[in-house]
């Protein structure tokens, strides 16, 4: 069995659901529908930003021989307006310590993006933001030549029935999306 890491924020955590209703563990019954040999951790922590997941990667690092890692994280950067270069910087970092310990592991990298109004961020400096932010994983991506989840939220975000009712946070079935948008790239990578 090789060790499949899910290493993100409330998103990956599955915040106030089971255990069993975040995406990373609906994951886990596709993989062992396939009969493939990954068993799924789910290192999602709420609040974490890309600083401080760049401050844990490393302990989750020494806990597991890891095969596959797959880095969820700058949705509170995004909400905190956290400068888009800072956030880059520390992806890069989380990026490079995978790579650095686990040479084979193969990565796979989820974007985010906020069409959403970021509160101080408001009005055209708002819009710059969104569209900066956007573009960092995939830029980041491409850099690293990474399998690249373009959206996790796709087909989730601003739907309410899909949603807590803080809106933010996806419900139940919007982790069943959330899982359908990770598997189209993941499985391709698991079974290579």
């Amino acid at each position: 069995m090789q060790d499949l890491i899910f290493f993100g924020d409330s998103l990956t955590a599955g915040y106030q659901l089971r255990a069993a209703d975040a995406f990373p563990a609906l994951l886990q019954t596709r993989i062992d529908a396939l009969g493939l040999p990954y068993k799924a951790y789910n290192y999602g922590v709420s609040g974490e930003t890309s600083a401080g997941g760049r401050q844990r990667v490393a302990s989750v690092l020494a806990r597991h021989p890891v095969a596959v890692f797959v880095l969820a994280l700058g949705a509170n950067d995004g909400l905190r307006g956290i400068p888009i270069r800072e956030t880059v910087q520390n992806l890069q970092d989380i990026l490079n310590q995978v790579r650095q310990k686990y040479p084979q592991a193969r990565i796979v990298l989820v974007g985010l993006e906020f069409p959403f109004d970021l509160g101080p961020l408001g009005g055209h400096r708002f819009g710059q933001y969104a569209t900066e932010f956007k573009a960092l994983f995939r830029a980041l991506a491409e850099k690293n030549s990474l399998p690249f989840v373009p959206f996790l939220l796709q087909g989730v975000l601003g739907q309410r029935h899909l949603n807590l009712p803080d809106g933010v946070h996806p419900n139940a079935a919007g982790h069943k999306l959330l899982a359908d948008n990770v598997w189209a790239i993941l499985e391709g990578v698991l079974k290579n």
